[in-house]
């Protein structure tokens, strides 16, 4: 009784105090993701008040976050808006893993670390974070950019690229054999290939299947497919992340919709959960050994992200000023990469503090990169010696008008 009169406190105290943070990013117009690893340290091993009673809860409901935030992201894109952005803009999901994921691998061999290491560390540089760009975006006012559509794309590439890196990450750490690897990424790309094709081909069974005007029972069959394919998936060595991925995909029209907003708090709820529960298990006096690496990495990487997104907007004929947008756009990092270093710190448990600083600075450096690499660069290619032209403000307006797709 003692110990579940002490779980719940420590419960009610952590949600608050989620609440608390969370309240506290939205007034200063960050996300909250930051404070939520800076909450895990405090109260994690090494902290101000280590948690006791209640970290095995904390730690299912890390799992249920992660889930949650692939199925939520898998609702967002129907399977035909896949395909076609895998077709149209698959040498812009190239540009972005060689630029971004190199660094990441480069700093695990430099450090010492492997190469098991080096295949998650280039994850955690690779993936940037669609939940914090989204936001940016929708702060900033850019929805209706011509160059919107370029970053949207992108980051698709990324997230239907993390159905294949997961489970080769997934494998390795497992310490499978080449063959038994060679095997789980078949079953992954099988199994890819035919949800996208039911998706296509037969998604409103698959909706109706689960349909109901009942939201408790459209709640609790969506929720409960979900958890039954994650879990089957991580049976089989693919990932349970990536199973809730292919049910959202597998879902669309309006039980898509539905589920969305029926799951969107608990999904709100359970990540905040994943993101202490990653900062309960990192130890902050770990950080400051690599805290150099991790700014140097930030550093690299933030340049190279722009990099990406001014050749996948130049490919697109965007204007050059649109193309630096894009490139500031993509800066941010967040939940992918803790989820990749989350899975990653059994093998290498340093790979947590560095992850943990990275993802710290990146994602207050993002929000200030959309926002500033344009009119940096545009000052810093006129110089002062060279002012524009009259015309160029009507030549390249701030905004394109073009509507966004995708």
């Amino acid at each position: 009784m003692h110990d579940t009169t002490a779980m719940l406190i420590e419960l009610g105290a952590i949600i608050l105090a989620l609440g608390l943070l969370g309240r506290l990013a939205g007034r200063v117009g960050f996300s909250p993701i930051p404070l939520y690893l800076l909450a895990g340290l405090a109260f994690g091993q090494g902290g101000i008040l280590p948690l006791r009673a209640s970290e095995e809860f904390v730690a299912t409901g890390a799992e249920i976050g992660v889930i949650l935030l692939l199925l939520l992201l898998g609702l967002e894109y129907s399977a035909s808006d896949l395909v076609t952005t895998l077709r149209t803009q698959y040498p812009s999901g190239a540009v972005d893993f060689v630029l971004n994921a190199a660094p990441g691998a480069a700093m695990a061999f430099l450090l010492g670390w492997g190469p098991v290491a080096a295949v998650a560390l280039a994850g955690v540089t690779w993936i940037s974070s669609s939940g914090v760009i989204a936001k940016v975006l929708g702060d900033l006012g850019r929805l209706g950019n011509r160059e919107t559509p370029v970053v949207l794309g992108v980051l698709v590439l990324e997230d239907l690229a993390m159905a294949v890196y997961l489970p080769i990450l997934t494998a390795l750490l497992a310490g499978v054999s080449l063959a038994g690897g060679a095997v789980t990424l078949l079953i992954s790309l099988g199994t890819v290939g035919a949800v996208l094709y039911v998706a296509l081909r037969h998604g409103r069974l698959v909706s109706r299947a689960v349909s109901s005007d009942n939201a408790e029972m459209l709640l609790l069959a969506v929720l409960g497919l979900t958890l039954l394919v994650a879990g089957l998936a991580q049976q089989l060595h693919v990932s349970a992340a990536v199973g809730a991925f292919l049910v959202g995909i597998a879902l669309s029209g309006e039980v898509a919709e539905g589920a969305s907003s029926l799951l969107t708090p608990l999904r709100d709820l359970f990540a905040a959960v994943f993101f202490v529960f990653f900062g309960l298990n990192t130890d902050p006096a770990a950080i400051p050994p690599v805290l150099l690496p991790a700014l140097a990495l930030a550093a690299v990487t933030a340049l190279t992200k722009i990099a990406t997104g001014y050749w996948a907007a130049r490919r697109a004929g965007i204007s050059p000023r649109g193309r630096w947008r894009a490139g500031g756009t993509l800066v941010a990092r967040g939940e992918f990469s803790i989820v990749i270093a989350g899975l990653a710190v059994g093998a290498e448990p340093r790979i947590g503090p560095l992850a943990t600083a990275y993802v710290l600075i990146l994602v207050i450096l993002g929000p200030l990169a959309a926002r500033w690499t344009e009119p940096l660069a545009r000052r810093a290619i006129r110089g002062p010696a060279h002012p524009a032209p009259p015309t160029a403000p009507l030549a390249e307006s701030p905004k394109e008008t073009t509507p966004a797709h995708g």
